[in-house]
């Protein structure tokens, strides 16, 4: 007798199983995907070393410090160390327990993000240090000095107020590199293509080149940009301008859809750039630097400008540099303003420092050495209340040379400044 009822067939119950299964399986994959990401977003967020500290000191000078003038501006001081501690830093040489800022750029970003503008201040320069405070706790004395001791002295915090009193403009941001981290960030990108006229062979820098076109990878990159004797007259500007045009290289390698859109070559260059960084609390994870690399990525590489500050020798120790006024207070002015600086497509040619062979290097690596010994090898030049070291020539105003107490009136029409774009490149 028909009941009226069939049992089910079992195709439908097979394939009802298979969608349950399928369902699960996709869910077990998206939670492992997402499980995935935030192990790698905390990896990367735990990379970052964050310097509370230099805040902290910044904080007690805060009366002194210059006033931003335009919302939104960013000026970001990227400090490049020597310091031979640390992983894979030790081959530079002998880790003395101090470090020294082997190069210092002020990198300023347009607070419409169209157009970046990275000023390097050249290591030797003549400058007012103030006293700053020591890790230790104790105290420097305020001095006239070469610029790159102030990182030595006393790290971070006393930059940052040096170059404020140089430009008088206010620092947003910082961040500390060494050379490993440098290395890794060139090797993370595949490396990066220069144009040699000539081979280079420099033992000091770990540098041996053939001429003609090739691509850098980390060693090779850091002695490209450290190598100094080897190459023209071994002036230090010259060795700017190589470390200019790299960086302009290095960002158009960045820049590419070739890094920024493959997960597979993008966190690799995230690891290296996060694991080589110290920064302020400002920039101190992951989303605060995506943020500012997200901006930037959209300014094109034409507008993304490098130069020297204007510098010439200094005239009591022509192995030490001062700033060429009014040029340099204009550049400043301009930066503080947020105003657009041009540059010309010539490459800055080498300064006219005499030398540049083993007494030069000797003199311009010498360490600042015990509180009170050290100080500029300037004759005629006497010790001034606080430590400071000031010029007897009466055509010098008093105070620091290098520096500027007030800035420059602007001229008519801004100087156009020699230097290059990320657009140009090495190899043109």
């Amino acid at each position: 007798m028909d009941h009226g009822t069939d049992a089910p067939s079992p195709a439908p119950r097979r394939k009802r199983r298979w969608l349950r299964w399928l369902a699960l399986a996709l869910a077990v994959l998206t939670l492992a995907v997402v499980a995935l990401g935030w192990v790698l977003y905390e990896r990367l967020n735990s990379n970052i070393r964050t310097d509370t500290d230099t805040a902290n000191e910044l904080a007690q000078y805060e009366r002194e410090r210059p006033t931003a003038l335009v919302a939104g501006a960013q000026n970001i001081l990227i400090i490049g160390s020597d310091t031979r501690g640390g992983p894979g830093n030790g081959q530079y040489g002998e880790d003395s327990g101090t470090q020294r800022s082997d190069t210092t750029i002020l990198l300023h970003v347009a607070a419409d993000r169209h157009s970046a503008t990275a000023v390097s201040l050249p290591r030797d320069l003549m400058a007012r240090i103030p006293s700053c405070r020591r890790p230790d706790g104790s105290q420097t004395n305020e001095r006239f000095a070469q610029f790159n001791w102030a990182f030595e002295l006393a790290g971070p915090a006393c930059t940052i107020r040096t170059v404020e009193n140089i430009s008088h403009i206010r620092i947003t941001h910082h961040v500390v590199v060494d050379f490993n981290g440098f290395k890794r960030l060139v090797d993370a990108v595949d490396g990066v293509e220069v144009c040699l006229k000539q081979p280079i062979d420099d033992r000091e820098a770990h540098l041996k080149l053939p001429s003609g076109r090739q691509v850098l990878h980390g060693e090779q990159a850091l002695g490209f940009v450290r190598a100094r004797y080897s190459l023209g007259n071994g002036s230090d500007t010259e060795r700017m301008g190589r470390q200019q045009a790299f960086l302009g290289a290095l960002f158009n390698e960045m820049q590419s859809d070739g890094v920024l859109l493959n997960p597979t070559r993008l966190y690799p260059v995230l690891d290296a750039a996060t694991s080589s960084l110290t920064t302020d609390a400002g920039l101190g994870s992951l989303r605060k630097l995506y943020d500012l690399v997200r901006t930037v990525r959209g300014i094109p590489s034409d507008r993304v400008q490098f130069l020297t500050v204007p510098r010439r020798p200094y005239p009591y120790n022509t192995d030490r540099d001062e700033l060429v006024q009014p040029d340099a207070d204009q550049l400043f002015e301009q930066l503080r303003a947020d105003k657009p600086v041009s540059v010309s497509a010539n490459v800055r040619p080498a300064d006219s420092k005499p030398g540049g062979g083993p007494a030069r290097r000797a003199r311009a690596e010498e360490p600042g050495g015990p509180e009170g010994t050290a100080g500029p090898d300037v004759p005629g030049a006497p010790e001034v209340p606080g430590g400071s070291q000031a010029p007897t020539d009466p055509g010098v105003p008093t105070g620091s040379p290098g520096t500027s107490s007030s800035p420059s009136p602007s001229p008519t029409a801004p100087p156009t400044y020699e230097g290059t774009t990320a657009a140009r490149g090495i190899c043109g």
